[in-house]
């Protein structure tokens, strides 16, 4: 059995405690499913007492963030329009952070929407790989060099860290950590009774991609690993040694699992990584090119443009969110 895991859902001035609410109700949920305790939760602050959330409501951090020994801190979104808000909300918060940042290392630091703001701001992040709402991807990109950015990603789960975008993001978040704590049976068998929603792409030369993302162990170690490799480091030998298994049997049963070639999958899933890019951020195609460790730029658009019949360019001006 799991060892217990005691988590703080963190309220300061202006959050959005929406998702902190459901981030308990689906651990509640599998406490209930399971039988145990295994996940216990603490509205905490900076200081302990009523704080002003979101939208008028007052919430009571029944303890101060410094006087638990926490497992897990929990960061909520806060409602901002422009990286100016974000900034205001940063600078009021400048107290907070320096806390967030004296943690122990022991101590997970789980972010989603706004809130990986305070949580890249507060040092937490460096070092680590993260996403976040895609309207920050420049920004953030710009401001901490040092986070692994990975906005093709809609949630990043670490051993350290946890990140998610978009007001929701506690959902996938909650969906990572039962899954990594309890089993994928028991997350399954949540999402079915809490109905809960499903994610969509923007392209149909990546419906395949959400096809053979199976349910299961060794493709989802391989989705992973393809994803934080440099695209000119991925062979089938590297991929294979990596996953402890030997080509041939990586070859039958990536196959098996999704009627393509080893090479097929992984060009699929870093060519997806550049199409999320070119839709979050304004990035050039060269820094892009650069970033996932492609040979050139030019081998990239020649790439891109067999899969998706457009050029980077031309996708970016259909599918771009900003």
């Amino acid at each position: 059995m799991p060892v217990k895991l005691r988590i703080g859902l963190l309220l300061f001035p202006g959050c959005m405690p929406a998702g902190l609410l459901a981030f308990v109700d689906m651990l509640h949920a599998a406490n209930r499913r399971t039988g145990t305790s295994l996940f216990d939760t603490y509205f905490i602050a900076e200081q302990s007492g009523s704080v002003s959330c979101a939208h008028g409501l007052v919430l009571t951090a029944n303890h101060c963030i410094t006087e638990l020994a926490l497992d897990a801190v929990l960061i909520p979104g806060f409602w901002a329009e422009s990286i100016q808000q974000v900034e205001a909300t940063l600078d009021s918060n400048a107290s907070l952070l320096a806390i967030l940042a004296k943690l122990g290392k022991r101590c997970r630091v789980w972010s989603y929407c706004t809130g990986v703001c305070l949580a890249a701001a507060s040092g937490r992040l460096d070092g680590q790989p993260a996403t976040a709402t895609w309207w920050l991807a420049d920004a953030l990109l710009q401001r901490y060099p040092k986070v692994r950015w990975q906005y093709e990603q809609n949630c990043v789960f670490t051993e350290r860290t946890g990140t998610a975008s978009g007001v929701n993001g506690y959902l996938p978040l909650a969906q990572a950590l039962i899954e990594r704590y309890l089993s994928a049976t028991i997350l399954h068998d949540l999402n079915r009774l809490m109905v809960l929603a499903r994610p969509t792409l923007s392209h149909d030369a990546f419906q395949a991609l959400s096809l053979i993302e199976q349910p299961n162990p060794l493709l989802r170690r391989l989705h992973t690993l393809v994803q934080g490799l440099s695209a000119e480091r991925i062979t089938v030998r590297a991929l294979a040694d990596e996953l402890g298994v030997t080509e041939r049997t990586l070859a039958r049963r990536v196959r098996d699992q999704t009627g393509t070639s080893v090479a097929t999958y992984a060009r699929r899933v870093k060519l997806s990584q550049v199409s999320e890019r070119l839709t979050l951020t304004s990035a050039p195609i060269k820094t892009i090119s650069d970033e996932l460790g492609f040979s050139s730029d030019s081998n990239l658009r020649r790439m891109f443009k067999e899969l998706t019949e457009l050029t980077p360019a031309q996708y970016r001006q259909r599918f771009a969110r900003f």
